[in-house]
């Protein structure tokens, strides 16, 4: 069992600014305190609590507050988006110790030796309030509804940042403030896209980095069990007393547009929900969760296509940013297709490999409902060609994921930052702007919950190294 963590007394003339409460900014809150420096959080959306509000919101009223969503608010994207805690980053920490941290803070203890650990969306937020109780009694501060409106920088060096409050609507007030600190962490999350045009306008170095765009694949949970389980469906029900909600891994090397693309399936949810994470009234943008008995009737996956220099041609005048353009352009298409409400444009699968609109759906997980419409013609012709021929080869390996019970959902956009954020190697600082801290999922350097935990707190050590 983890022990109980030790922390210094804070040091009242060191302090840094950490932008974001996702797992990274929380993260190396924590580790800044425990190594006596005060940390300042300043976090664009609510408490974990009130996010559940905007949350409903939108499944409910189809309204999105652009700061305060599924993507953004304490604890992150994670929070409310699955909580899956494995990783392939084995090389990146210790990912031991932020397992210990979690457990400290309220997770089971048996993420300490399962193989593949999952907390679960109705459990985290208790976690995420007990982190921040820890960072609140230490002495660190935690500003909410505070939005980063510019950076302090004088000679090359990052003095603080200029925020602005933020009204209930989601309205940033004109009501400007300057927090100074000893060094600033951005750990803003894969979907600040105003944070990257910010660094544009300030000629701060950034650039264009790997993603993938897709649709959501959902079939009934019960159905990939049979398949990966190799049992029959009147077996299913005695085959589940001792085995979990199966999922499955896919991946197929595509050729679309005259290149290879690879497809694969992302952020596989066994026994979960697609849910609206779009954060802005005009995108429809797909993700996918579990709770943490994951025992919804459905399994759901992202199931994406690499994107290539070659396909972000049509916007090469955004620079770094034109893989963002691409992504507003796909989110903007599926409002539209889905009656500019956050009901998302949906085929079967089987029709969409046909090239068809399917006549019926069946049923989804998706709460604020789903749009019989021509998903393959929204999307990019790379990306719909990729699909079909993905969707075959899948169905190839996992006999009977093809059916008429798969429906696809779109669009699946933001498997991670289309834009890396360059530090150097050693001090883990800009190479242009001194005491400028770019970490975890937003910057390039994680892609999920314990990948971006383990790289707060690098930050924060690094930032101790040096004050």
């Amino acid at each position: 069992k983890p022990v109980q963590t030790a922390y210094k007394p804070l040091q009242k003339e060191k302090s840094v600014v950490i932008v974001g409460a996702g797992p990274a900014g929380l993260f190396a809150a924590l580790r800044l305190v425990e190594l006596g420096i005060k940390p300042i959080i300043v976090e664009r959306g609510k408490n974990v609590r009130d996010r559940r509000r905007d949350l409903a919101a939108i499944n409910k009223e189809h309204i999105v507050n652009p700061h305060s969503n599924y993507c953004f608010g304490e604890g992150g994207a994670g929070t409310y988006s699955d909580g899956k805690l494995y990783t392939r980053s084995n090389k990146r920490g210790d990912i031991k110790r932020v397992l210990e941290v979690f457990v400290e803070h309220g997770a089971d203890e048996n993420i300490l030796v399962e193989a593949h650990p999952h907390i679960g969306t109705n459990k985290l937020p208790k976690i995420i309030a007990a982190m921040r109780d820890v960072i609140l009694h230490q002495g660190g501060e935690i500003h909410y509804g505070t939005h980063v409106h510019d950076f302090l920088i004088s000679h090359d060096s990052m003095r603080g940042v200029v925020t602005r409050r933020i009204d209930n609507e989601g309205l940033s007030t004109v009501d400007d403030r300057t927090i100074e600190a000893n060094a600033v962490i951005l750990a803003t999350g894969h979907s600040a896209r105003d944070v990257y045009r910010l660094l544009q306008r300030r000629s701060i170095l950034i650039e264009a980095k790997p993603f993938a765009v897709g649709v959501r694949a959902e079939h009934p949970q019960a159905l990939i069990d049979c398949i990966q389980y190799h049992c029959h469906v009147a077996d299913h029900e005695r085959v589940r007393r001792y085995l979990p909600a199966a999922s499955y891994s896919l991946v197929h090397q595509a050729v679309a547009s005259g290149s290879q693309h690879g497809v694969y399936s992302f952020c596989m949810c066994p026994g979960g929900i697609i849910a609206p994470c779009a954060t802005e009234q005009q995108q429809v943008v797909t993700n996918g969760w579990s709770p943490s008995k994951r025992n919804n009737p459905y399994a759901n996956s992202g199931i994406v296509v690499e994107v290539k220099p070659e396909n972000l041609e049509p916007f090469r005048e955004h620079g770094p940013l034109a893989g963002i353009v691409l992504q507003e352009a796909m989110e903007r298409a599926a409002w539209n297709a889905g009656g500019q409400t956050q009901a998302a444009p949906a085929q079967r699968i089987g029709d969409f490999i046909a090239g068809k609109v399917s006549n019926a759906l069946p049923s989804c997980s998706y709460q604020p409902g789903v749009v019989s419409t021509a998903l393959h013609e929204l999307l990019p012709p790379f990306v719909s060609q990729s699909l079909r021929e993905g969707f075959k080869a899948f169905s190839r390996k996992m006999k009977g994921y093809l059916t008429d019970e798969a429906i696809a959902v779109g669009v699946e956009t933001r498997t991670s930052s289309p834009v890396r954020i360059p530090r150097d190697v050693k001090t883990l600082q800009h190479p242009h702007v001194n005491g400028f801290y770019p970490s975890a999922e937003g910057a390039g350097y994680a892609g999920g919950i314990v990948s971006a935990a383990m790289d707060g707190r690098k930050v924060a050590e690094a930032i101790a190294h040096i004050l």
